[in-house]
């Protein structure tokens, strides 16, 4: 960690893995300690001139410092058993290098881990079950593995990229997206907010119909029920009202005084002697 009158700047820290992020970070680090040069280009500081004014002996000074300051920089961001493999070298140019050699891979491997990117990033669609955040930081993760290895992925071509990839729930927006903007001056944060607003819409039209379904579902549950429960006691009902009226029936009469049968009035029994 370096600090200056307002501005802590934190050193990043490297164990061996995941160098081409480290680079990155550390060459804007080296860059604001003014550092850079030294690293780079192994930068020297020049001898002063006769009679030097005060101003050029402290400008001189103050170069030395920088250079033998960049030595110990990178030092303090080297895990121990990373910074043994360097500890001999005494230029910062000298590490540098040495740790580009061993970390960053001969170029046939950095070419050959650059095309299973670039196939990566065509073959990436977004699942259905997928959202709009999900997707597109594992689309971001690989542009950015893109860059740290070479190549120039333009946001233009990561927007592109976005709108062909889409499920079909998204497909009036990709056409309204198409109609009514610049793709080439479209960023992708603004399309990334685009897709949210719709994914946000869409999803709440969604719950308002699995609501509403759930709502006449339970309607219908509720409906069937009492049905159920109507056509229970009606049957019940009849049950009881089939042996009552059959009793009613066979009972409808009183026994006849001539058959003793209780379906008919003793006037009008077949049997009775006519008079």
């Amino acid at each position: 960690m370096a600090s200056g009158s307002n501005v802590v700047i934190y050193v990043p820290q490297f164990s061996g893995e995941s160098y081409h992020i480290w680079v990155v970070k550390m060459k804007s680090c080296l860059k604001s300690f003014g550092l850079w040069d030294y690293v780079d280009e192994d930068k020297q500081v020049p001898p002063l001139q006769a009679n030097p004014t005060l101003a050029q002996m402290k400008h001189h000074e103050e170069e030395k410092l920088k250079k033998e300051k960049a030595v110990p920089v990178l030092h303090s961001t080297l895990a121990d058993d990373v910074f043994m493999g360097i500890m001999h070298l005494e230029t910062a140019k000298q590490i540098w290098d040495e740790l580009n050699e061993r970390y960053s891979g001969d170029e046939r491997v950095r070419s050959i881990k650059l095309l299973t990117l670039k196939r990566e990033f065509e073959m990436l669609k977004m699942k259905e079950h997928e959202s709009v955040k999900e997707y597109t930081s594992k689309l971001s993760h690989l542009v950015n593995q893109m860059r740290l290895h070479g190549e120039v992925v333009d946001d233009n071509k990561v927007v592109e990229k976005m709108l062909i990839s889409l499920p079909d729930k998204f497909e009036a927006k990709v056409a309204a997206i198409e109609e009514s903007c610049d793709l080439k001056k479209l960023t992708v944060s603004e399309m990334v907010s685009k897709l949210s607003a719709h994914e946000q819409r869409f999803s709440i039209r969604m719950d308002d119909v699995s609501d509403g379904a759930f709502q006449a579902k339970h309607k219908q549950f509720g409906q069937k029920k009492r049905n159920y429960k109507h056509g229970g006691d009606q049957q019940g009902k009849n049950k009881d009202d089939g042996s009552s009226s059959g009793s009613a029936a066979n009972d409808k009469f009183p026994p006849c005084l001539t058959c003793k049968r209780t379906n008919h009035l003793t006037k009008d029994c077949f049997y009775k002697v006519k008079f």
